[in-house]
């Protein structure tokens, strides 16, 4: 049980900074975790009361607002019992007991991936691909927080642990493993949250329990004790304001004593002797502007004798990720060495809160910023963090205190959620992603064999949102490799958020539609084959005889029935030529209003009523075109242009089937298909770019043609237009492209 005396101290530190009202909150929940604990030990083997008021204790430290304090010292009975919460409800209010929680549901995550083998792939990037999932588990982390304050008492709830162990003396597995947690996970993460007070202070106790020797060496080597490295920075501090008073420059100097795994840190990347560490013992100097800095640089040169080789002047050249600073060593009177860096408060900005921010070069090197956005954010709530330990400790700033922690309530993000597999592997999603999502981010296969989802254990309909935290398991079908794939359903609205799901759903379909065509295309081509007794031609011979690359590209165009099988049958009889090879043809289906798929033509043949009419292909009409009807035998009236060549020829050998026709009034929806030849120089994108040019005219392509020779392409489009004035606009608008140089109708 907890002393009178410890309770007492625990007691003062805990309501340090509250108002009255405050403080009587915070003694009801003394009293009542007393009693509630009794004599229950956590999981670490600490006496769970003592456990939770040093939690409290570091919060208030951290001057957190009240409620953060009672759900500090609070959240470990839910551990016990975790219908306790609506209790702490009752008893405590409702944003505490989002804040016991919320720290419950982190505890979860831990309970689910800590001691867990990740499966990451052998070789020389199974390095970055668990460093990657770490980094994945830091963002899990914040983004699960709906209330920052949740993220902090999680800190300290490691930091209070890792006490009890030093406190301990102990060096066993659990204390390996908890240090190598904290190491990879919550030290980093009080580090880019700018929390100095927690991370120097997780990083040396977990590297205690993880390298005991390594630590135990570094500590003899200073030969000295921490409080007295910062007594010796104090005093150099007093030192250099006298100097700067008497000189009359308004500076603000603060110490910057270097903790035991910082030393070795720098002593391993820099593969250096502990007697070549400058930085051991620094301290910082920050100024209204970059002039006064050169004249503090002087100061500090007269005072102590500098290093020459070890003064960096990064204002005038600054770093690549654009940081400034100056940074000299000097002797001091001891014979010891200082460092001191000196710079405006625009700089100290830029390198606390920018792309220059301390925690970029000591984590990443400074080589990655792929993740900006995010990292913008993170940028914002250590600003935030920081500005909170300059809030007074008295009543008069009460008011910038709950300014504060409104703020911090409000800091979450919000972009990104992060699932987790029953294997723990922890997976970043969109927010509103579906278990869909989910079956498709973790592979493709498993996204077409998806038939089910369990959410933590309980079935749900696939198009259930996913929210932060919680584990999803996808339930596949049975079966041969291709005998399952996905719903047209997926694809309404409400069943995925991602583009690149629907994607992929999308490519599944195609590859089946082109599979079916396919296979149609090939029963027909056999089917004439046999009907001609022409069962042992060379197939890849007859396509490139034909002018396809490949036999499955005769297959496919004969399946959409773009490609008569007359010609196969001619080309067998060697009585047609190929089409040439060089000429690449794209044909899309046409709109159903189109007089090619039997819609209304709209034309009326003078004098007489129910003759069937068609439009000629060599010279395809369209309204306003003057237009002329020649009967044919069996086909109706073939409709052409009155200018064509064809119809002259047809007429001049017939004329008494020559017949009058025009065009009919009110057919507004019919489309008419129109050749369309462009000559262009060619280049990158060029059919991009006329593609594009239709598009914005509304207009459907149906066709394409396209040859190239010496740098000129020459292109037939088949488009469906509604008249001849869309037709000109459009020819106007194509022939703003660049590269082209002629537009017409053909």
């Amino acid at each position: 049980m907890v002393s009178t005396a410890v309770l007492g101290d625990a007691t003062t530190q805990l309501l340090q900074g509250l108002s009255p009202e405050e403080c009587v909150r915070v003694q009801h929940a003394l009293d009542y975790a007393a009693v509630a604990y009794g004599e229950r030990t956590c999981g670490s083997g600490q006496n769970a009361f003592e456990f939770s008021l040093g939690v409290a204790g570091t919060l208030a430290y951290l001057r957190s607002d009240v409620e953060t304090r009672i759900a500090g010292l609070l959240f470990e009975l839910a551990t016990f019992e975790p219908p306790l919460i609506e209790t702490l409800e009752h008893l405590f209010g409702p944003e505490v007991a989002s804040l016991v929680r919320g720290v419950q549901q982190l505890i979860r995550l831990r309970d689910l991936t800590v001691g867990h083998q990740v499966a990451v792939g052998r070789g020389k990037n199974a390095a970055q691909q668990a460093a990657a999932h770490v980094e994945t588990l830091r963002k899990m982390l914040l983004a699960m927080a709906s209330d920052m304050r949740v993220v902090l008492m999680r800190l300290a709830s490691c930091l209070t642990t890792l006490r009890f162990f030093a406190d301990q003396k102990r060096f066993d597995d659990l204390t390996r493993d908890y240090g190598r947690e904290v190491m990879d996970l919550y030290a980093p993460l009080a580090n880019r949250l700018g929390i100095w007070q927690l991370k120097w202070e997780l990083e040396d106790l977990a590297f205690r329990f993880l390298q005991p020797e390594t630590y135990r060496r570094i500590a003899r080597m200073l030969e000295e004790k921490r409080m007295a490295r910062e007594g010796f920075v104090a005093s150099s501090i007093a030192r250099l304001q006298g100097e700067l008073a008497q000189a009359g420059i308004r500076a603000e100097v603060s110490g910057r004593p270097k903790h035991i795994y910082s030393i070795y840190n720098k002593m391993r990347g820099k593969d250096l002797d502990f007697s070549s560490l400058y930085d051991v013992r620094a301290f910082r100097v920050i100024v209204a502007d970059a002039r006064t800095c050169y004249t503090v640089l002087g100061l500090v040169h007269n005072i102590w004798t500098p290093i020459p080789q070890e003064f960096d002047d990064y204002i005038s050249r600054p770093k690549p990720n654009g940081y400034q600073s100056l940074h000299t060593v000097v002797t001091a009177e001891d014979g010891r060495p200082l460092e001191v860096q000196v710079r405006t408060q625009e700089m100290h900005n830029f390198a606390e809160y920018g792309i220059a921010a301390h925690w970029r070069y000591k984590e990443e090197g400074g080589s990655n910023f792929k993740s900006q956005k995010y990292d913008e954010k993170i940028a914002w709530l250590r600003q935030l963090l920081a500005w909170k330990s300059d809030v007074a400790d008295a009543v008069a700033g009460e008011e910038d205190q709950k300014e504060w922690v409104e703020k911090l309530k409000a800091a979450t993000l919000d972009d990104r959620i992060f699932v987790l597999t029953p294997q723990a592997r922890v997976l970043e999603l969109p927010v509103g992603a579906t278990p869909i999502d989910f079956a498709y981010h973790l592979h493709s296969e498993v996204g077409h064999r998806c038939r089910g989802a369990k959410i933590d254990g309980a079935m749900v309909p696939l198009n259930t949102p996913l929210k932060n935290g919680q584990t999803c398991e996808i339930i596949t079908a049975k079966g041969p490799a291709g005998s399952a794939g996905p719903s047209r359903d997926w694809l309404s609205p409400g069943y995925t958020v991602s583009s690149r799901t629907r994607s992929k759903i999308r490519a599944w379909f195609h590859a089946q539609e082109l599979a079916e065509t396919l296979a149609q295309g090939r029963a027909l081509v056999e089917k004439s084959l046999q009907r001609e007794g022409k069962t042992a031609v060379n197939l890849e011979a007859l396509a490139h005889k034909l002018g396809f690359a490949k036999v499955d590209d005769l297959f496919v165009a004969v399946g959409k029935e773009k490609f008569s099988l007359r010609h196969v049958e001619a080309a067998l009889h060697e009585t047609v030529e190929a089409p040439p090879p060089d000429d690449t043809a794209v044909v899309n289906k046409s709109r159903a209003s189109s007089v090619e798929q039997g819609a209304k033509s709209g034309v009326l043949v003078v004098g007489t009523e129910g003759l069937m009419t068609m439009l000629a292909r060599c010279c395809k009409p369209a309204p306003p075109d003057p237009i002329v009807g020649f009967v044919t035998r069996g086909k109706g009236v073939s409709i052409h242009r009155l200018t064509c060549k064809n119809f002259a020829e047809m007429r001049s050998k017939a004329p008494e089937r020559v017949i009058q026709t025009e065009w009919g009034k009110g057919v507004t929806e019919t489309v008419y298909p129109v050749d369309i030849f462009i000559l262009a120089g060619d280049r990158q994108g060029l059919l991009r770019d006329i593609s594009d040019a239709f598009l914005r005219e509304k207009i459907n392509v149906t066709g394409v043609n396209t040859q190239t020779t010496k740098g000129q392409a020459r292109m037939v489009f088949t488009a469906e237009i509604g008249s001849t004035a869309q037709l000109q606009k459009a020819l106007g608008t194509i022939a703003e492209v660049p590269g082209v140089q002629e537009a017409r109708r053909s």
